[in-house]
């Protein structure tokens, strides 16, 4: 049986696709009866100890893209794990969905967590796009391996952003000040949201964009001083950080020749379009933070949900501020080699990772 809303595939080699990386495991699961189809991608670890990887559910126009997500972000959260010192591989678990009503969304997501227990906890996982904390709620009923339930990813990523931002301007300046500098944050959604909110009183200009216009009226009303510019313009306003907080491949062939800014920090995922583009931004004197280093802070804080029964911020504010600290150490290195950020990070994670199992 074929689900009405996917385009249906030729045949391909796993392969041969360009986002796998020799992956530990991958799976598709597929329920005509709760409309559940998608594919889970552990690249390291899962075996001897768990991989940790959110679930996504979005709307993909064909089996392949949802797969090649899956593949390419699992592969990022390994290196995430790795230079945020945490033991664990990456993974990624994404659900091909049609627009649901929320009976429906109940279902599937019940089918789903029932599907999970076939991988015996190999995998832990929790909230990414589409999916919100009651979710959190259904998936814990089937399935243990859920996490994200008692601590506030967003507000840890958001931090480690917010320290990265810091830990840039000092590289750039000489001083971590926010005051005087001027931002623009791509996104506005749970993380872009939060970010705003902890420039807006000391930065001198903050440029923002979405796609969703209803959410870019309601921030304007809470932040009257933002200035609201088109998502094909936001990349090219003069700010001192450009803060890339919506989907992967934000900096890309087509616009790094017109970006604006002098340095790149922000959370959302596989921010390059590829390696080269990293060289790129090197070449022309734009700072690249690389991203899984930037938005760790929320793995870091899930993590430490699985490890410790009892929650303590303290705990999990001291792992995320260690970011500034990681951070350093790649722009230092990548300095002194004369490497582009993300080739360096790369190289510092890949040195991690692949003695997990």
């Amino acid at each position: 049986m074929n689900l009405p809303f996917i385009k249906q595939e030729k045949h391909f080699s796993l392969e041969s696709l360009e986002s796998y990386d020799d992956h530990k495991l991958v799976a598709s699961f597929y329920s005509p009866k709760t409309n559940l189809k998608g594919f889970v991608a552990i690249h390291r670890g899962g075996l001897t100890r768990p991989a940790f990887g959110a679930t996504r559910i979005w709307h993909y126009d064909s089996e392949e893209e949802a797969l090649q997500d899956s593949l390419k972000l699992s592969k990022t959260m390994t290196y995430k794990l790795a230079m945020a010192q945490l033991k664990y591989g990456g993974a990624k678990a994404v659900i091909i969905s049609p627009n649901l009503k929320a009976k429906e969304k109940q279902i599937l997501l019940r089918s789903y967590g029932n599907w999970l227990n076939y991988l015996a906890g190999h995998l832990i996982t929790g909230a990414d796009v589409g999916i919100d904390p009651k979710d959190l709620e259904i998936l814990a009923s089937e399935y243990k391996g859920i996490v994200g339930r008692t601590t506030d990813a967003v507000k840890f990523t958001s931090l480690g952003v917010f320290y990265s931002i810091e830990l840039t301007l000092k590289e750039l300046y000489g001083s971590e000040d926010i005051a005087g500098k001027r931002f623009s944050i791509q996104g506005v959604g749970k993380v872009g949201l939060e970010l705003l909110k902890m420039l807006d009183s000391q930065a001198e200009k903050i440029y923002i964009s979405d796609i969703d216009r209803g959410r870019l009226n309601m921030v304007r009303k809470q932040f009257p001083n933002v200035e609201i510019t088109s998502p094909k313009e936001i990349h090219k306003q003069k700010v001192d950080i450009f803060s890339p907080c919506a989907l992967s491949n934000a900096i890309n062939r087509n616009n790094v020749s017109s970006l604006g800014c002098k340095a790149i920090v922000g959370s959302a995922n596989s921010q390059l379009e590829g390696h080269e583009t990293g060289e790129v931004l090197n070449r022309i004197g734009i700072l690249y933070a690389p991203d899984y280093i930037v938005n760790a802070g929320g793995v870091i804080a899930v993590v430490d949900e699985y490890e410790n029964p009892r929650y303590s911020e303290k705990r999990i504010l001291d792992k995320v501020k260690n970011i500034k600290e990681t951070l350093r150490v790649v722009f230092a290195a990548s300095k002194s080699q004369n490497k582009a950020t993300n080739i360096t990070a790369d190289e510092q994670a890949e040195k991690v990772f692949n003695k997990i199992v």
